[in-house]
């Protein structure tokens, strides 16, 4: 049985326009359909540093880099089930190791530091990153809406529609309503592309003839950059005032 906890993959992420997903999703229809989320809001409270020292780290774009983060799909209450990701990449093959437990709960440790009564090596390597990142507390917000879709002949491979991408500093919980900042221009999509084996040629035929290319995208890295710029405004407006 796959461990779906557990994920070794290669990620490749590409802005298109709504026009180039329509024409991407009529080719995907006699080779994939909606996984188990099909369309869903996904949330995410992203950890780090009081200084923001991962995801810094991680814009200097280094061989090696991780972030923690937990995520829900759809609105959670405090009871819900929600995970708890480990997420490593080293260059371009993306590890991600996950648990799932009830949001107050995950809260509780990753906030509290009260650790849930489970023998889990997945929790023990948690704990292991929480203490050599001194000071990790939840640090951004970020929603969007999706579309996933698998390939019923090979279910590791997997794409992503992301829409109405949006940041906020403020209410970290996923327990609240997804509103913020923009990230994407209007009109654009951010599709992602998740293989074990590599793209098969079929997408691979596509993407050629549409000149589609792959791109370079964090959605934790493009809101931090925008919170960045807009407390250095203030900051300037004040001098200024």
């Amino acid at each position: 049985m796959k461990n779906t906890n557990i994920f070794k993959r290669v990620e490749q992420k590409y802005l298109i326009t709504k026009q180039e997903q329509k024409i991407l999703l009529d080719a995907m229809k006699e080779h994939m359909q909606e996984d188990e989320h099909g369309r869903s809001t996904v949330i995410s409270i992203y950890f780090d540093t009081q200084s923001n020292l991962l995801i810094r780290r991680s814009m200097q774009k280094p061989a090696y880099k991780e972030k923690l983060r937990i995520r829900s799909y759809g609105i959670a209450t405090h009871d819900s089930k929600i995970f708890i990701e480990l997420k490593k990449k080293y260059k371009s093959v993306v590890y991600k190791r996950r648990i799932s437990m009830p949001e107050k709960e995950a809260m509780d440790y990753l906030i509290n530091g009260n650790r849930p009564d489970k023998n889990s090596q997945i929790l023990n390597e948690i704990d292991y990153f929480i203490k050599i990142n001194e000071g990790i507390t939840s640090k951004m917000y970020i929603s969007c809406d999706r579309e996933a879709y698998f390939d019923m002949e090979d279910d590791n491979f997997r794409i992503t529609f992301d829409t109405n991408i949006m940041w906020r500093q403020d209410k970290l919980s996923l327990c609240e309503c997804p509103y913020g900042t923009q990230i994407l221009k209007d009109g654009m999509v951010l599709m992602e592309m998740k293989s074990v084996n590599g793209l098969p040629l079929w997408m691979t035929d596509i993407l050629t003839k549409n000149h589609i290319y792959k791109t370079s995208f964090s959605k934790y890295g493009n809101a931090y950059k925008m919170a960045k710029e807009i407390k250095d405004m203030k900051i300037l407006i004040l001098k200024a005032s």
